[in-house]
């Protein structure tokens, strides 16, 4: 966090770099974003030193955050020879709106991740976006009430919210949440180097947790746990998710959880906005006519335009599937080094984000939704399943025609009944309740898990590569 704000006051651009990268990985960044100094942490050093020898980067040009290592400066060095030396902090350089702030890789839709570009202005706005949505909940919200105090903190400030810390700070969602955000209002963080389950549950009641920044698999796992019976979340007053969607019918589990007055939201966004494009409403806002509906991405944040277009550049009419367009100041102005894209996504000043197109399958000449499919599996009276996440795979009427096929989690219930019953009973419920061409033509499978990134986003694209290998070696034996 000291690194990132003494960067941007500085107006040095800086590039975000996972952490959990492969060698692979790691090449393709550092080579893409061009980075000339680096900055690692102890435990992660060897893994990137080879790489960064590769590049071509002197060995005095890396350097350490959190820890120190022999032979490399580290960033609290830096600081204590400054404060031994008196020397005094240096002014702010100024930025530009186009000036650019930093460098962020997005897993895109296809293909190698891209450098997305977010400038000084791109950030400032917003910022300013996440205020004004900040203002609106105020009206209808209650203050966060006086803290009891305990053992672990017999005084408490008084009326500051408490949220645990655990996204990836490489990542949009964490960055801003953690590193932005948090410093236009008062706001106590609980930081885990990673997410924990049990840990979680543990600081929940010992800090009195009053606001939680989650993903969609965070969520399924506190729900699910079988200890959150008995754990007291009597303090928590706020749960947002945020990078994938969330079922209806976790968002409800989460809601049962927590107070009678708590709220769970969630919202829409990407790293090419910055972060967000839209947010749920409370209800009760917008002078009375603003209302939370679990499952929708929610209203546009101010100051953004967007349009719903057909696969032939044409507006969608009403309820019906398009691809979603974004305009506004937070939207990036493009990829770095990638022409290509750019030339793909941005458009005319808008960014054709993908979202729906990329999901929806079109079946027999209709528009099938995965996540339609998922949320009649989940809401199967049995309860058998704990996760499931559709796509389509090989196996219409036409070489490149693709029909619905599913994952599955077993839930406690499903384990009990048995992988080949449930695959029986979800087969006949979803007959009962869908239509027959958005039938999972392509099977039901039962998996361990279902492959998810550090950001909670689903890792379709994995199950349909394993599928597709087998499918085309079972085809060719024929």
């Amino acid at each position: 966090m000291v690194l990132i704000h003494a960067l941007l006051a500085n107006t040095t651009p800086f590039s975000l770099i996972s952490a959990y990268s492969t060698r692979f990985e790691l090449l393709h960044a550092f080579n893409l974003s061009k980075i000339t100094r680096l900055f690692v942490q102890p435990k992660h050093l060897q893994h990137a030193l080879s790489v960064a020898k590769e590049i071509g980067m002197p060995h005095t040009n890396i350097y350490i955050i959190g820890g120190h290592v022999k032979g490399h400066q580290s960033l609290s060095g830096m600081i204590e020879r400054a404060r031994r030396a008196g020397l005094s902090p240096s002014s702010a350089r100024p930025a530009k709106q186009d000036t650019l702030a930093y460098l962020v890789f997005s897993s895109g839709t296809s293909g190698l991740p891209k450098a997305v570009m977010i400038t000084h202005g791109n950030l400032i706005y917003s910022l300013q976006q996440s205020v004004i949505v900040g203002q609106v909940a105020a009206e209808v919200m209650s203050p966060v009430p006086p803290r009891r105090g305990s053992k672990f903190s017999p005084k408490p400030p008084q009326s500051i919210p408490v949220s645990i810390a655990f996204l990836p700070m490489h990542h949009s969602y964490g960055l801003h949440a953690y590193c932005f955000r948090s410093l236009l209002a008062p706001t106590t963080f609980i930081l885990m180097p990673r997410w924990d389950v049990n840990l979680a549950l543990k600081a929940i009641p010992k800090y009195h947790i009053t606001n939680l920044a989650l993903i969609p698999s965070v969520v399924h796992q506190l729900v699910n746990h079988p200890r959150i019976s008995s754990i007291d979340l009597s303090s928590v007053r706020h749960v947002g998710s945020g990078a994938a969607y969330l079922p209806p019918q976790l968002s409800a589990k989460m809601k049962a959880l927590t107070p009678k007055d708590s709220v769970v939201t969630e919202g829409y966004g990407m790293s090419e906005c910055t972060i967000a494009a839209l947010t749920q409403v409370l209800d009760g806002t917008f002078k009375g006519r603003g209302r939370l509906i679990p499952g929708s991405a929610g209203v546009l944040l101010p100051g953004m335009e967007a349009r719903i277009v057909r696969e032939d550049g044409s507006e969608a009419d009403f309820n019906e599937i398009g691809e979603l367009w974004l305009k506004s100041p937070n939207v990036s102005p493009g990829y770095w080094n990638n022409e290509t894209a750019n030339k793909e996504t941005f458009v005319d000043g808008w960014l054709k984000t993908g979202d729906r197109f990329s999901d929806t399958l079109k079946v027999s000449g209709s528009q099938v939704s995965p996540v339609e499919i998922e949320n009649v599996f989940f809401v199967h009276p049995e309860k058998l399943i704990s996760d499931v996440t559709v796509a389509g795979v090989s196996g219409g009427r036409t070489s490149d025609e693709k029909v619905p096929r599913a994952w599955i989690v077993l839930s406690a219930a499903g384990k009990k009944k048995g992988a080949d019953a449930v695959v029986k009973a979800l087969d006949e419920w979803q007959q009962e309740n869908l239509s027959k061409y958005k039938w999972t033509r392509g099977g039901i499978e039962v998996v361990k898990e279902i492959p998810k990134s550090v950001t909670g986003k689903t890792l379709r694209r994995v199950l349909v590569e394993k599928y597709e290998r087998r499918f085309k070696k079972a085809k060719s034996k024929l």
